[in-house]
């Protein structure tokens, strides 16, 4: 079933660099991954209109700057361990990655020089990606492991040839057990590390690995929240608790009742999360979190210390981290409040801008982007005080606040910065309004934004 309509723009502006991208003409839905720059999270800061005196993101509306979290770190267990025997001698590691994240955990790692002797990195091939292949794809990861100076190597894109790759030597070897029967003895230092790698490893590299020394981090309290997408389903269900853990890495197979991110936990840490706090703020602060972690377990690991407990079972209200879908990015006034619509921007808003499908009159597409929830206190003291009784997306423009407000589910007000018409520029609410206007779509100061 194909979208509504085409639309594909992007959004760039000023200090505030949002991705505007959205084909609607492609019957699939695309997935969406959290692949982005860690320079992005780091944002401006600007006035807002409802208060001169509050400092806030540029890059997410009015957003309050991320802030250090309250945390608690847990690591190593106490209760119902399972002991990993002293090791001594340093890893000799395999770090698999690809993203800013993977990045971040990747730097705390290199910098625990004591718990490894080598370090090689496994990462996703380059891609040509844009119109006609004009741009190429580099991993973040590739390009850092190469400035560090560490080996890098890559990953065949295709299924096939990666379901059958294994990496170099020293990480494939020739057993010498002496006795084709006998057991194999893998190397006891050889460990194996994933962060946000994005693909699932083939039981055959698992398998090169001791089953204690196959970890990953994940950015969020398992079990809750497993899959691909953690951050963005915490912060889109509005969560005030999230955390990150070092745990072990098992083979994958629903056949066999193997799921993904089931594995024992080596090490957790529970962050709070800030109002308003967006994507990359948490992406990066659980990356740094995670990374700190699980050099610690390895330590203990060499050491001996280190302990290891099963994951709480789950139970029909454990949320799961499923990937996020194109359709997600679509907003409905009347059945999502100003409230939800917000945290969707702080969850997906660094991947794709959220949009109104057939907003305009004749039928073109919205993106709106730099979005804040009008305090009800707030609302008799611009244009919606004559707005009370309408429907959900009808808008006006507030010159108070240079914005249009848009009315949304549970008579709910939401402010928008920035709109981008499609095959248009991106233009701030007042130039936006004035072009509306001028198309003959506002009467008597308002417009009904969806359809």
């Amino acid at each position: 079933m194909s979208y509504v309509t085409s639309l594909a723009f992007s959004f760039r502006v000023g200090r505030c660099p949002h991705t505007l991208a959205i084909d609607l003409t492609r019957s699939s839905r695309r997935e969406l991954t959290g692949a982005t720059s860690a320079n992005n999270s780091r944002n401006a800061t600007r006035s807002t209109p409802w208060s001169s005196s509050s400092r806030y993101t540029h890059n997410q509306a009015f957003r309050p700057s991320c802030t250090r979290h309250n945390s608690s770190v847990d690591t190593p267990f106490a209760s119902s361990p399972s002991s990993q025997p002293s090791i001594r001698e340093p890893f000799t590691i395999l770090f698999c990655g690809r993203d800013a994240f993977s990045c971040a955990v990747f730097k705390e790692v290199h910098k625990a020089k004591d718990v490894w002797n080598d370090l090689h990195i496994a990462t996703n091939s380059d891609v040509k990606t844009g119109r006609n292949g004009s741009r190429l794809d580099i991993s973040p990861l590739k390009t850092l492991g190469k400035t560090v100076g560490v080996p890098v190597h890559e990953i065949p894109k295709e299924k096939t040839a990666f379901k059958h790759w294994l990496p170099p030597p020293p990480f494939t070897f020739q057993p010498s057990t002496g006795d084709s029967d006998a057991p194999v003895s893998l190397p006891t230092r050889h460990l194996l590390i994933t962060a946000s790698f994005g693909r699932i490893l083939p039981a055959a590299i698992l398998r090169l690995f001791p089953d204690t020394q196959r970890l990953n981090v994940h950015p969020s309290l398992l079990p809750a929240h497993r899959g691909p997408a953690p951050i963005q389903r915490a912060l889109m269900a509005g969560e005030r608790d999230t955390g990150v853990c070092v745990i072990e890495m098992g083979e994958v197979s629903m056949k066999k009742g193997k799921a993904v991110d089931a594995g024992g936990i080596w090490g957790v840490e529970r962050v709070n999360i800030p109002e308003n706090a967006n994507f990359l703020q948490m992406q990066e602060d659980l990356a740094e979190r995670g990374g700190k972690i699980l050099a610690q377990v390895l330590r203990d690991m060499l050491s001996g210390k280190a302990q290891r407990k099963p994951q709480d079972p789950l139970t029909p209200t454990t949320p799961h981290a499923s990937l996020i879908t194109a359709s997600e990015s679509f907003v409905n006034f009347s059945s999502q409040s100003a409230s939800v619509i917000t945290r969707l921007e702080c969850a997906i808003g660094h991947q794709r801008a959220l949009t109104v499908p057939a907003g305009l009159p004749d039928g073109r597409s919205v993106a709106i982007a730099d979005l804040q929830v009008v305090p009800p206190e707030l609302r008799p003291t611009n244009c919606l005080a004559s707005l009370d009784g309408e429907s959900p997306g009808t808008a006006c423009y507030s010159p108070q606040t240079n914005s249009l407000l848009v009315m949304c589910a549970d008579t709910t007000w939401l402010s928008v910065e920035r709109l981008q018409t499609q095959d248009k520029a991106i233009l701030k609410a007042k130039e936006w309004w004035n072009g509306v206007k001028g198309m003959g779509w506002v009467k008597e100061g308002r417009f009904q934004l969806s359809r």
